[in-house]
């Protein structure tokens, strides 16, 4: 180790201990001091771990959080980034604060923001690639979603010997051939019936003939079972498949995986996904089968913002990060299916972090909920007369309808909504900006982790 980089981990190291010892934590702050002093430290920090870099648009926390449950039945010293801060200084600060293990190998599993991908992998050779989906987010950012990928595939050819764990229900993943080895997961669960996706869904067309894809099965978006009726282009085989849905709530899964039945206590088709992305992964390293379904249906499941449940007084709110349009699209998608009485709130910031178009908030079906038995609605953000205005659109009438721009009025009309459960969307700084809040109004442990 040089001179340069002990001194940058030291540094890294105390500015760490300072603001979780006196503050209220930080995740990116003691990475980018480090950086700073030595811009390479990372490759000294990450040089003993195989590395599982994991990013897409949507799902990137949850399968981080899933592939780390899933993995820990076979090892015990597995390094991650699990508050989602997910460039470059953040994953160098997750490096920073790593226990020392005893023995056995070590495993990094990264997730990893779709631009950071070929930055991180300067300094690292990951040993695999998790990729969850590509859709629409964050144009100011990212562009159109073949950008997004290009910058992905930089990254990849960095190492080229990685094996690449891909979402093969999505067409974008098999458009450029690579060659790192591949494995493809999917969903298997429905019978084949010739369809097409809606003509506004992204990444519809075969990258070979420039034709319109065509589904014999889909999930959601350009998600499915996938084929090209003017060209060989078709969704790939797959190594690891969801085959049947055995039921679903909106707090919760069961599926069955290669023949392992695992309940998944978070709701959402999507989430399926995130699980069965981690059950590959966990395989990849040789979990066993049985060992990955147990672990993954495990009851204990908190991931910062993801459907995480917090009590606010009397009141059960479940805190869901929305950030771009299928990702909204799915969330309302299962809120629409409680049955339970329940109230809402949406929190639109348009902050760097958020993207600052707020354009996609307009692709979300809100049309779909029940207004008629949600007696509460509330829009708050910075941006709450954007999501107030698209509210209306939707259909909820005044009587049942508040703006509260004030973080703190926010929290104390969600106390007085008259339903005991409350959905709570909310962009990514606004879910930091209110996990600070609940943080320092005791209601939960910790504000930015």
């Amino acid at each position: 180790m040089s001179l340069r980089s002990s001194i940058a981990i030291t540094a890294g190291k105390s500015s760490y201990w300072f603001l979780h010892k006196f503050r209220h934590g930080g995740t990116s702050f003691p990475g980018k001091l480090a950086l700073a002093l030595d811009p390479k430290v990372l490759r000294t920090l990450a040089k003993d771990y195989d590395i599982v870099v994991i990013t897409g648009t949507n799902g990137k926390t949850l399968t981080t959080a899933l592939t780390v449950k899933a993995l820990k039945a076979k090892y015990t010293q597995i390094l991650t980034n699990p508050s989602g801060s997910n460039m470059i200084q953040g994953i160098t600060g997750a490096f920073l604060t790593a226990q020392k293990g005893t023995n056995g190998k070590k495993l990094a599993v990264l997730e990893t923001d779709e631009a950071n991908v070929p930055i991180i992998c300067q300094y690292v050779t990951p040993k695999a690639f998790v990729l969850t989906n590509i859709f629409r987010d964050q144009m100011d950012r990212y562009g159109e979603i073949y950008t997004t990928y290009d910058k992905i595939i930089a990254g990849i050819k960095m190492a080229p010997e990685a094996t690449i764990i891909a979402n093969g229900d999505a067409p974008i993943f098999n458009s450029k051939k690579l060659p790192n080895p591949t494995i493809y997961y999917g969903f298997n669960n429905q019978p084949d019936q010739e369809q097409m996706a809606p003509a506004n869904t992204d990444g519809l067309l075969c990258p070979k003939c420039q034709h319109i894809l065509h589904y014999k099965q889909r999930s959601y978006s350009n998600l499915g079972k996938y084929y090209c009726p003017n060209c060989s282009f078709a969704r790939p085989e797959l190594t690891y498949q969801m085959t049947q849905i055995v039921d679903q709530t909106p707090a919760s899964s069961t599926f069955v995986i290669n023949g392992q039945e695992v309940t998944l206590h978070i709701g959402g088709t999507y989430n399926i996904y995130n699980a069965l992305a981690a059950f590959s992964v966990a395989s990849f390293f040789g979990v066993e089968p049985q060992a990955s379904a147990r672990m993954l249906s495990d009851k204990d499941e908190k991931v910062f913002g993801r459907q995480e449940v917090i009590r606010l007084g009397e009141k059960e709110v479940t805190l869901i990060l929305v950030k771009n349009p299928v990702g909204l699209d799915q969330v309302l998608q299962m809120i629409k299916t409680d049955q339970e009485p329940f109230s809402l709130a949406v929190l639109l910031n348009a902050n760097y972090a958020d993207g600052i178009d707020t354009s996609w908030i307009w692709d979300g079906r809100f049309e779909d909920l029940p207004f008629a038995r949600i007696p509460a609605v509330l829009a708050g953000g910075e941006r709450y007369k954007d999501i107030a205005f698209r509210l209306r659109v939707a259909g909820v009438s005044e009587d049942r309808f508040a703006e509260r721009p004030d973080l703190d009025d926010v929290l104390a009309y969600i106390k007085h909504m008259p339903t005991d459960h409350v959905y709570v969307l909310a962009t990514y700084t606004a879910v930091l900006q209110l996990r600070e809040k609940l943080a320092n109004e005791g209601y939960i442990e910790g504000g930015m982790d």
